[in-house]
């Protein structure tokens, strides 16, 4: 047993410190960026942010609003092969530049995925999702995926710690998802103890990532439109949302009506309502890691969408960054007080 002293940081415990700047306006602000990668030679230009792979958030409906504002949408796994073809049928041939087919890491997953891309060849993102992205079989399927399919980008993860984002880099993954413990319906660090506080993740692999010419995904945490931006200050290449993008009406779970309020269901993958739905209920050897709320029905998803970007761009004015690219290089972090950090909470 050892204990790491260092001080580890989450998105409330620090605020950007304002730095002079020559923008005279947020609509100087570019989000779009472009990126090359590791493994694919393929490229991708669009505004990094992603919708997460969640049945009740990574839905055919989501995909349609976030691509037409250039937005990435993690399609979650549970879409059949009928599905799949029926809703690529009418898309345009650059939509697949924002959207991802997701897999888990079983033999029935693989043969899945097989079948959707051999029937759509124009899918170039496959996202390999698993909450625990340590696991040596994890890193295997990695392999064995990036055997199969070596010009697809891949997104591969979970994992919070630099050696692990380069072994995975290093397997085949173009882009890796940091996140443990940190979404907002994740219970893994009650259930289990184990987690690592987001800021700090995205430091750590942005560092490992960079070095080997990879990309990283921060996975989990943001509530606000600030924590999105201190995501890509810390050096994450995209931002994933879960929370923040629940609730609408382009996102999966039951509207629920009660006493005139109307509520969409949230919940975490690993939650007993996840799997109760596509597993046919909790394993005897495991543990449900996620919760299941009530999310106060918000709408359509563009006004949530334009809420977010439009609080980035002010963030790079603040700091003088006239690129979303060049906002990390910009950013000075400052740490907060106890006093401070309630008030972020309230």
């Amino acid at each position: 047993m050892r204990i790491e002293m260092d001080l580890k940081l989450g998105f409330k415990d620090v605020m950007f410190r304002p730095k002079r700047s020559t923008l005279k306006s947020r609509s100087e602000v570019s989000l779009e960026q472009n990126f090359k990668f590791l493994h694919s030679t393929a490229s991708w230009t669009g505004i990094p942010i992603m919708a997460a792979n969640m049945d009740t958030v990574g839905t055919f409906e989501m995909a349609q609003v976030l691509a037409k504002e250039k937005l990435f949408t993690a399609i979650h796994k549970h879409y059949t092969l009928e599905q799949w073809n029926t809703f690529l049928k009418n898309v345009t041939p650059d939509f697949y530049d924002y959207i991802a087919v997701s897999t888990g890491t079983g033999k029935e997953d693989f043969e899945k995925i097989e079948k959707i891309i051999t029937a759509n060849p124009l899918l170039k993102f496959i996202c390999i999702d698993v909450a625990n992205g340590y696991s040596e079989h994890f890193v295997q399927f990695l392999k064995k995926t990036r055997k199969q399919y070596p010009d697809k980008i891949i997104i591969a993860g979970n994992v919070v710690t630099g050696e692990m984002t380069e072994e995975l880099l290093l397997a085949g993954a173009d882009i890796v998802k940091v996140g443990i413990g940190p979404g907002s319906v994740c219970t893994t660090r009650v259930k289990t103890g184990v987690g690592y506080p987001q800021l700090s993740a995205i430091i750590e692999c942005a560092d490992a990532a960079h070095g080997l010419g990879g990309h990283i995904i921060s996975d989990g945490g943001c509530t606000t439109p600030g924590d999105v931006a201190k995501a890509f200050g810390a050096g994450a290449d995209f931002v994933m949302l879960g929370g923040m993008l629940a609730g609408h009406t382009e996102s999966g779970g039951e509207l629920i009506e009660v006493k005139g309020e109307k509520f969409k269901q949230f919940y975490g993958m690993s939650s007993k309502t996840a799997m109760d739905k596509h597993s046919g209920g909790v394993a005897e050897y495991r543990a449900s890691e996620g919760k299941t709320v009530q999310v106060t029905f918000k709408g359509d998803v563009i006004h949530t969408v334009l809420d977010i970007l439009g609080g980035i761009r002010s963030t790079c004015t603040y700091v003088g960054a006239s690129r979303l690219k060049e906002l990390t290089k910009r950013t000075t972090f400052i740490r907060v007080s106890e006093q401070e950090n309630q008030v972020f909470k309230k």
